[in-house]
Order: C-alpha cells, then sequence, then structure tokens
C-alpha cells in the first residue's frame, strides 16, 4: 500500500489474506494469459497454466517482482 508519510509517499508491504492472494493470482494468470500471442483464450490460458506449473511465465515474474519490491521496501514495515 502507498501511504504519506512525513511528505512522502512510501510503498509499504502489507500481508494479504487467503481469499484476495487467490484473486490476485487468478488476476495475474488471466492478465498473463492475455498477453500471449495465440489462437484464442483456452490455448492461452492452458499456456500460461503450463507455463505456471514449470515455474516460468509471466504470472511467476509478476509474482516475483511483487514480492522482491515487498522484500526491498520491508524498511517501512513498521509504518502499518
Amino acid at each position: 500500500k502507498a501511504r504519506r508519510i512525513g511528505g512522502s509517499i512510501h510503498q509499504v508491504p502489507i500481508e494479504i489474506g487467503s481469499t484476495q492472494g487467490k484473486a490476485l493470482a487468478i488476476r495475474w494468470l488471466l492478465g498473463a494469459s492475455r498477453k500471449r500471442l495465440g489462437q484464442n483464450m483456452t490455448f492461452k490460458l492452458s499456456f500460461e497454466l503450463v507455463d505456471v506449473a514449470k515455474g516460468s511465465g509471466n504470472a511467476i515474474c509478476k509474482k516475483e517482482d511483487t514480492h522482491s519490491m515487498a522484500e526491498a521496501n520491508r524498511a517501512f514495515a513498521h509504518f502499518r
């Protein structure tokens, strides 16, 4: 979450619940599938799911980027 602290805005990492985490995962899967080049959504989603199972794919990259950003901003966690 973005918090305004002392005149500047910091990204403060917060822990999310399991239902919100599942919603984020589905949103990332659908977004990554829509960006793929392919015939139709069925194939694009199935190929993205296969890539996720292998540990690659755009949805996994998005998850890793989010986690690394939260780790980098861990110093601001006390501003929750």
